[in-house]
């Protein structure tokens, strides 16, 4: 695979200490068209995913500062980009912990070229999204996303860009439970995952909004002490 058939927006974060792998990862992946990023620890990559928002991340198990699967324990708190493990540890057990804790694939050293290759281009076709429904509706509420308007019972209704933003998610994701960190992370970026009472109030004032009974809501629900989920 050469330049001209990768794609040019694949950005690869590579979490891995040990500089000579660093190297030929950087050296394969660019060669083959993809962007590359690197940390040299679990801490940097974690901060290196929540502000740069990869593509894909190859990471490393051994790591100086933080196991690696505590590192994508971390990660999976509030995103399920791919995740490709790289690791001298080729045992079975090694593979079923890096997949029960959140992994995508797993890939023992030294490795080949063009196997990493193959399996990047896997990762990045699951992750692409698929057709999402232009409408949503719950209630007497209709949510166009492609005009991104949303009426109750016909009448246009106002809601903030922040509002807007968490409506979608939710929706983005009926039934499963958002935390706390995820919603502020998407909504309101990395440096502010933990200032809930912004989440507390714009959560608050969508109710209002959107739902019959604000003080019981029946589609936005608390989680309590983790997050929210739309339900039916």
């Amino acid at each position: 695979m050469n330049a001209a058939t990768a794609a040019p927006s694949a950005d690869i974060l590579v979490i891995d200490d040990e500089v000579q792998i660093r190297r030929l990862l950087r050296l394969t992946l660019e060669s083959a068209g993809y962007q590359v990023r690197e940390a040299e620890t679990g801490s940097l990559g974690l901060n290196e995913a929540a502000v740069r928002r990869p593509d894909v991340v190859i990471l490393d198990l051994a790591l100086p500062d933080l196991p690696g699967l505590d590192v994508l324990r971390r990660l999976r708190e509030w995103s399920q980009l791919p995740v490709l493990i790289l690791s001298v540890r080729g045992q079975e057990s090694d593979k079923i912990a890096a997949l029960d804790a959140g992994a995508d694939d797993f890939l023992t050293k030294p490795f080949g070229g063009g196997e990493l290759l193959a399996r990047i281009r896997v990762l990045l076709r699951r992750a692409q999204p698929a057709a999402e429904p232009s409408i949503a509706q719950f209630g007497d509420i209709e949510v166009d996303f492609n005009k991104r308007t949303v009426t109750h019972a016909g009448v246009p209704l106002h809601l903030t860009a922040k509002e807007y933003s968490l409506l979608r998610l939710l929706l983005q994701h009926r039934g499963k439970v958002l935390t706390h960190r995820q919603l502020l992370r998407e909504v309101w970026g990395p440096a502010h995952e933990t200032d809930t009472h912004y989440l507390r109030v714009h959560m608050a004032n969508l109710r209002k909004k959107v739902e019959p009974t604000p003080d019981q809501p029946r589609f936005l629900k608390t989680e309590s002490g983790v997050g929210y989920r739309f339900v039916e």
